[in-house]
């Protein structure tokens, strides 16, 4: 980390905005313990509550921490060490939530990846982190199986059926009902090492010790891995159960992918910490949501604005789907003005948004539930500071200024992984508070609500002028036949970037909007220098892991590189 000597970053928190629900505590207790005594504790006191609900069964907290345990057992009879780290790389299901657990549970150290990761992509994982053990979905085994005897030692094969039951509405995905895989040499079925019923060990990893290795996306150069300890990731866990008022009657949905720090931490860690119900999916699919909706009454919905869209669109959907919910939250685009208007006028919904990184695993800002304001971060949750500062000097800009955004609090990483001069440059220390960079440009407004611009190495420089894409983004949106959009760079041989947006028409305007009507609509909201001087319509967009529209994809391909 690096030391800073210019004024001290103001202690700016929450709890100090207008907004901030009166009575509530500006911080909350630091958890102790492991962040597996979450289950332990939740199983404790409702062994009998349903834990998990999945394609027809349902599994309660009993059963999840039996299998939990064994898996603990079973992985300290193969060498795992306290501190030792275990990959992995699974669609979810129960089979993530126990390997999850059991890894935790015999002091072992978590290393999340995403399932969409090539062979190579796996290797530097692996390599990187040192893991030796993995939990592999058995669709992903090609991936795989080239690490076998090289950077992995085993892996414990998961077929997700396994923990399926028979519910004609829900149609099984493909990953669960595809012909087993052959055998593979070095590989153990999941289920027959939980059937050993081995005893798990003492449980040693307390809250300082690594918990969780989740890489992050990677701007620039390879992901890095981000160390987090156990008290950080049960802070967040605790925090946004009190926040959305989360307890062991709640149901909430885990369809956002659980490698990701939103559906880990938001979704299954908050569920768990709290004794909610789970309702997981294994591949999202829409139509199955009415159905799904109708039968587990879900209270809580963590969800990307195109699957809100997806479902208010799918067969079989009534008003009744959404008559149980409570809290309708997700993050990173913008949800369409008709949709926010159609939650808060049929059901009552505020889409409430939030804001986190892998570097905080997950929640750093989120919106007050009786006042969300559109587009908005939120304010800086329990226990957190934030501020705006000069990205160049890291001096506290003037409240309304654009800025970089820092935060510090319980859940910023410990740094990264092996890398202490990556570290240095994303964690600075002022009057003894340790601050992240986040890299993201924003705002705050006069309530203490968090705005991001955009990221600050997302810029496109035209002629020398400064052009947030995330800003075009959201001005385009206003224009009635636009149903997605992306603004990226594109190389131009006089200005040396140009805006280029790529649209996706809502169906019926398909082939009556044109380029110049685009562009038209454009000059009336922008400057400009921020106008798309170039646009394209495609059918669909690319997307991350995550279902965020794949900006980078789209301006690597612009620019004739590799993302």
């Amino acid at each position: 980390m690096t030391e800073q000597t210019t004024a001290p970053l103001p202690a700016e928190t929450g709890a100090q905005s207008p907004l901030w629900v009166p009575g509530e505590p500006a911080d909350i207790a630091l958890p102790p313990g492991n962040l597996a005594e979450g289950l332990i504790r939740s199983a404790a006191a409702f062994p009998e509550r349903p834990a998990l609900h999945y394609y027809g069964a349902t599994h309660d907290y009993g059963w999840l921490l039996a299998e939990v345990e064994w898996l603990a057992g079973y992985l300290v009879a193969q060498g795992l060490q306290p501190g030792g780290r275990v990959m992995i790389d699974l669609q979810n299901s129960p089979q993530f939530v126990i390997a999850f657990y059991g890894i935790l549970r015999a002091n072992g150290v978590v290393v999340p990846v995403n399932p969409m990761n090539t062979a190579d992509e796996l290797r530097h994982y692996a390599a990187d982190s040192g893991a030796r053990l993995a939990v592999v979905g058995e669709e992903l085994l090609d991936r795989i199986q080239p690490l076998l005897g090289a950077e992995i030692d085993q892996v414990l094969r998961v077929r997700y059926a396994d923990m399926a039951g028979d519910d004609p509405g829900q149609p099984l995905p493909g990953a669960l009902t595809a012909p087993a895989p052959r055998p593979v040499s070095g590989c153990t079925d999941f289920q027959a090492a939980l059937a050993l019923n081995l005893p798990p060990p003492p449980l040693v990893a307390g809250p300082d010790d690594l918990a969780l290795l989740p890489y992050s996306s990677g701007t620039t150069g390879r992901p890095k891995a981000c160390m987090h300890s156990h008290q950080g990731a049960q802070f967040v866990a605790k925090a946004q159960a009190a926040w959305y008022r989360i307890d062991r009657h709640s149901v909430m949905t885990s369809f956002m992918p659980l490698f990701h720090v939103a559906g880990m931490m938001a979704s299954m860690a908050t569920a768990i910490y709290a004794g909610a119900s789970l309702i997981l999916m294994t591949r999202w699919d829409a139509g199955a949501i009415p159905g799904l909706f109708r039968r587990h009454r879900p209270t809580w919905w963590s969800a990307a604005p195109t699957m809100v869209v997806d479902v208010l669109a799918a067969p079989g959907f009534s008003d009744e789907c959404f008559s149980s919910l409570r809290v309708v939250t997700g993050g990173g685009a913008s949800m369409p003005a008709a949709v926010v208007a159609r939650l808060r006028d049929k059901w009552g919904l505020r889409f409430c948004e939030g804001y986190g990184l892998t570097e905080t695993i997950s929640a750093t800002h989120l919106n007050p539930l009786q006042e969300p304001k559109p587009q908005c971060l939120g304010l800086p949750i329990y226990n957190t500071h934030a501020v705006i500062a000069d990205p160049e000097t890291l001096d506290p800009l003037p409240q309304g200024d654009l800025g970089e955004i820092l935060i510090s609090g319980p859940q910023v990483m410990r740094g990264y992984w092996n890398l202490p001069e990556a570290t240095a440059e994303t964690l600075v220390e002022r009057a003894g508070r340790l601050w992240l960079r986040t890299g993201d440009l924003g705002y705050a407004d006069a309530d203490g609500c968090y705005f991001i611009v955009d990221r600050i190495k997302r810029m496109i420089n035209v002629s020398g002028y400064k052009v947030w894409p995330a800003e075009c983004e959201m001005l385009l949106y206003r224009h009635p036949a636009v149903a997605e959009c992306a603004v990226i760079s594109a190389p131009d041989p006089r200005r040396g970037e140009a805006v280029r947006a790529i649209i996706t028409l809502r169906d019926e305007d398909r082939g009556t909007v044109t380029a110049e009507d685009i562009i038209g609509f454009a000059r009336e909201l922008m400057a400009a220098y921020k106008v798309p001087r170039q646009v394209e319509f495609r059918d669909t967009l690319p997307r991350t892991g995550t279902r965020k529209i794949d900006w980078r994809a789209l301006q690597a391909d612009a620019w004739g590189k590799t993302p």
